[in-house]
């Protein structure tokens, strides 16, 4: 049999839940884990490997929903198995769970094209640049400005970032006086030559999320993340219209509506993207094209090193959120084969095929939550 005619002859999910180096919050949640639901893949005597950040309960839906009607298919047709999953799952709906896990099986499927191919996955996509802008993540609600001060000179000295990014908006927009002040610390710390973001992840009320950013305009914040909620077109177009600062929002983009109707809105300068929820490659390089016909940029969410990849071959892509706790988990706990940013970037590698990680052999069983 060849690579032609070869099917996927195995599909399988486990969940693991990571604890975090220390309590974390933003303007809207707080919480002390992460869960990864990771998905394996063969064919043709190849295994291909990809995952969601999510709730573990994405693992039964790959178990018993995706994995029928994705064993059998065309090794080398991940958009027809992308198609075949969002059919699969209409009864139980194609946004939130179901589509982180139709989103971790669409990267399973390209890694393992790309393996049996014997390509790195930014090669089968076609890169349009050998390296990926990164900017540091994380700044979370909980830290103190010793804590803040620390992680932000990591980004800057360790990995070289032209720009970092802190949460806002804590206790869902009540504590206006700390955001400011944490904002002023940071750019103390990172100095003028940097860029400075902040991240409400929709705290504010709409009046006072414009009162918010003339301030952080006078600081020379560059980005405004989710000023009030996501769900909010309207009010990401007035506070959009209102400050300097670039408006932006997507991550919670499920399905190609979400993203059509937000850019339809005018309601961001640049649109995030997260592989990891909008359906894994096929999706996102879908959801990018759309930003492209608007002549908006797309900024990827999270996950760094499953970006990476896809990142490259996007060319109206600003940067990858390189994001704390995402970093931990693919550069250090459960993955190998991620190799850290670099002077800002991630750089694309020609000497590993696929994605180019593996799931940890050792010391992750214990991690296994599903």
């Amino acid at each position: 049999m060849t690579q032609r005619d070869a099917a996927i002859d195995g599909l399988s999910a486990a969940a693991y839940t990571v604890p975090t180096d220390a309590p974390e919050a933003d303007g809207t949640l707080a919480w002390d884990s992460t869960t990864v639901v990771v998905v394996e893949t063969s064919g043709a005597g190849q295994r291909g490997l990809g995952w969601t950040y999510s709730s573990s309960a994405a693992a039964g839906v790959v178990n018993d929903l995706l994995a029928p009607v994705v064993t059998g298919l065309d090794v080398l047709d991940p958009p027809g198995a992308n198609e075949r999953m969002t059919r699969a799952v209409r009864n139980v709906g194609r946004q939130g769970v179901a589509a982180a896990a139709i989103s971790a099986v669409d990267l399973a499927l390209w890694d393992l094209k790309a393996r049996l191919l014997e390509v790195p996955l930014s090669r089968l996509l076609g890169r349009v640049r050998d390296n990926v802008p990164v900017y540091g993540s994380g700044g979370f609600t909980t830290y103190d400005d010793e804590r803040l001060h620390r992680q932000l000179e990591h980004w800057i000295h360790d990995c070289g970032v032209p720009a970092v990014k802190i949460k806002i908006g804590e206790g869902w927009g009540s504590c206006v006086d700390r955001d400011l002040a944490r904002a002023r610390s940071a750019r103390d710390a990172i100095g003028n030559d940097r860029e400075l973001f902040v991240d409400a992840n929709g705290g504010y009320r709409l009046g006072e999320a414009i009162r918010v950013g003339h301030h952080l305009d006078g600081l020379g914040v560059t980005w405004f993340e989710e000023p009030v909620s996501s769900d909010d077109l309207a009010g990401l177009r007035r506070v959009r219209d209102a400050l300097q600062l670039d408006v932006t929002a997507g991550e919670y983009g499920w399905d190609m509506g979400y993203f059509r109707r937000m850019l339809e809105a005018g309601a961001v300068d640049c649109l995030q993207i997260d592989i990891t929820r909008c359906g894994g490659v096929t999706d996102f390089l879908c959801a990018a094209a759309l930003a492209a016909s608007y002549n908006i940029d797309v900024s990827a969410h999270c996950a760094p090193h499953l970006h990476a990849s896809v990142a490259a071959a996007v060319p109206n892509l600003r940067h990858i959120e390189y994001f704390h706790d995402h970093i931990r988990i693919e550069e250090q706990l459960l993955f190998e084969g991620a190799a850290p940013a670099r002077d800002g970037v991630l750089h694309c590698r020609d000497d590993m095929n696929g994605l180019g990680m593996q799931l940890k052999t050792n010391d992750v069983a214990r991690l296994r939550v599903a």
